[in-house]
């Protein structure tokens, strides 16, 4: 059995934490008992998961005395029994009850790390694995961030590795952000050669350590790669997610609290189809600000320039920046992945493999779709104008040309 320090409880919103924010052990069964001020956590035989105990609703006074729960360790709010020492009587509280998990991000750029570091420090996954073919590059961005980890008070595991893949065994989840980025004036599109190669040997070693892990692609060009991704592992359609739709969402949202004056945090948008340039489709008749359409907050020509903002987004960060952008994409990336390992049932925007969904077929292409714990759990059909329908079945046009790209370079 593991023993984890509860000493020095702290009560503050409504929660009761240890010194380190949680009470944790690795667990089988699932059955702590107090000790003092240690938190005991017993091990019978059966299966080998972490889980991490948080109490949302504590009595408002008294000592901690026990806590015991019989229920299984499948994550999810549990009803306990907790005893208060000095006080006879039991009182039944909720107890969230996260079972370990973690993630592998491949690539050490900047996509990747800030994928890594946004997880890391939001304890998104008990443990980050940071992997790059380049020596050293991983290890010291990792490093780097464990020492973060003191400053901002998280206590997430973090590893970088080179090109040890054994590092990366048993993800539940797994980022691919390797390749080459954009330099100013290229399409994503132009990444394909050199990056569709790349894609092909990353699968490879994530099937081989990870069978069961959900892939999330991040390369570009990200819908052509993500159906790469799809064809080469042979793994089922809900578990290979493309992050460009999550991200093209997030710009068009930027572009139209600009356009309202609107906080952004109370703007609705979102953009479907092939995350290209000249493939998204901003959906402004979807967009609202609270509810309000967005039609309310700006004019015509505001909101026409906010989709074109948003569908040159990336290539305009490109000019600015000399390089592909890294912040937003990184984050998009961790946020999917919190959708998943937290069952989150969350509409996001992203690429999808179709078949017969939109009028479409073998394609891996943006569309809202619900994402949790088996990673895309639906995909999601909304009512588009004749003119979206239009542009969509032109996008996915696009995204076929460029998929055909494969078969060319014999990646496929």
């Amino acid at each position: 059995a593991l023993q984890g320090r509860c000493g020095g409880v702290k009560k503050y919103r409504g929660a009761v934490k240890n010194r380190s924010g949680r009470l944790s052990g690795r667990v089988r069964q699932l059955q702590a008992t107090g000790e003092r001020n240690r938190l005991r956590i017993a091990e019978p035989p059966q299966q080998s998961r972490h889980v991490f105990l948080r109490l949302k609703s504590p009595p408002e006074g008294g000592i901690w005395g026990g806590v015991r729960l019989a229920n299984d360790a499948k994550g999810g709010d549990k009803a306990a029994r907790i005893s208060e020492s000095g006080i006879k009587k039991e009182q039944t509280y909720l107890i969230k009850t996260n079972i370990m998990s973690k993630v592998t991000v491949v690539g050490a750029g900047a996509v990747g790390a800030t994928c890594a570091n946004v997880m890391a420090c939001r304890e998104v996954a008990s443990e980050v694995v940071l992997i790059d073919i380049k020596e050293g590059l991983s290890e010291g961005k990792m490093l780097d961030m464990y020492q973060c980890s003191t400053l901002m008070d998280f206590d997430t595991k973090v590893v970088g590795a080179t090109n040890d893949y054994k590092t990366t065994a048993n993800s539940d989840v797994v980022v691919i952000t390797s390749g080459i980025p954009r330099k100013p004036g290229m399409t994503r599109e132009e990444l394909i050669g050199t990056n569709a190669n790349i894609m092909k040997g990353v699968i490879e070693n994530v099937v081989k350590y990870s069978p069961r892990a959900i892939i999330i692609v991040v390369a570009n060009p990200m819908d052509t790669l993500t159906y790469l991704a799809l064809k080469a592992s042979g793994l089922p359609k809900n578990r290979i997610i493309g992050m460009g739709g999550a991200l093209d969402s997030a710009r068009f949202k930027c572009y139209l609290a600009k356009a309202t004056g609107a906080n952004i945090n109370n703007v609705d948008g979102m953009v479907i189809g092939g995350h290209g340039d000249t493939t998204m489709i901003p959906l402004l008749s979807k967009a609202s600000v609270n509810g309000v359409p967005v039609t309310q907050f700006a004019s015509k020509k505001k909101l026409e320039e906010a989709v074109a903002s948003t569908m040159v987004g990336g290539a305009t960060l490109t000019k600015l920046i000399g390089t592909s952008a890294w912040y937003a994409p990184g984050a998009g990336a961790a946020m999917m992945v919190e959708a998943i390992l937290n069952d989150q049932k969350k509409m996001v925007p992203c690429c999808c493999y179709l078949d017969g969904e939109y009028g479409q077929k073998d394609i891996c292409i943006g569309v809202p779709a619900i994402i949790g714990r088996k990673g895309i759990e639906k995909i999601v059909k909304i009512d588009l104008t004749k003119e979206e329908a239009e542009k969509f079945a032109a996008s996915a046009e696009a995204v076929r040309k460029t998929n055909n790209i494969l078969h060319e370079i014999k990646a496929l």
